[in-house]
């Protein structure tokens, strides 16, 4: 390996050590009320996120609010020597994808039948410490 792809790779594995990730699967809730919760916790700073998670009234809010915890513990894991208070993680990404969607029939009128879809989702959340810019 080449001097530059080397510094590439050292830099690329320093930045992934910051990163802590914590992913849902299969999460039995549409991904649209799941994406409602994340959206209100993107880019928060992690205490302000539980605390957020903590007082909605959001059904979708209990499995963000475990999720979350999941990351910071995935971070602390990673981080041994650091402490967490010092840190000062923020939540950098939530994505929710849709998952696989069960197909249900309902009896409708006239001998017909209505299909219904019971939506589950996959949700990812990538904790990080918050960037600081520095004049130069």
């Amino acid at each position: 390996m080449g001097a530059r792809k080397a510094i590439a790779a050292e830099k690329r594995s320093a930045e992934k050590k910051q990163k802590a990730i914590a992913v849902l699967r299969d999460c039995p809730t549409s991904p649209r009320k799941m994406r409602l919760v994340a959206d209100i916790i993107r880019g928060v700073e992690i205490n302000k996120a539980l605390g957020i998670l903590r007082f909605s009234k959001k059904e979708a809010s209990i499995r963000m609010e475990k999720l979350l915890k999941s990351a910071i513990a995935n971070w602390e894991a990673k981080n041994e020597g650091e402490r967490l208070e010092d840190a000062q993680l923020c939540v950098k990404e939530v994505f929710v994808d849709g998952g696989r969607m069960l197909k249900r029939i309902q009896p409708a009128p006239q001998g017909r039948a209505h299909r219904i879809r019971k939506r589950s989702n996959h949700v990812t959340i990538v904790v990080d410490k918050i960037q600081t810019v520095e004049k130069n």
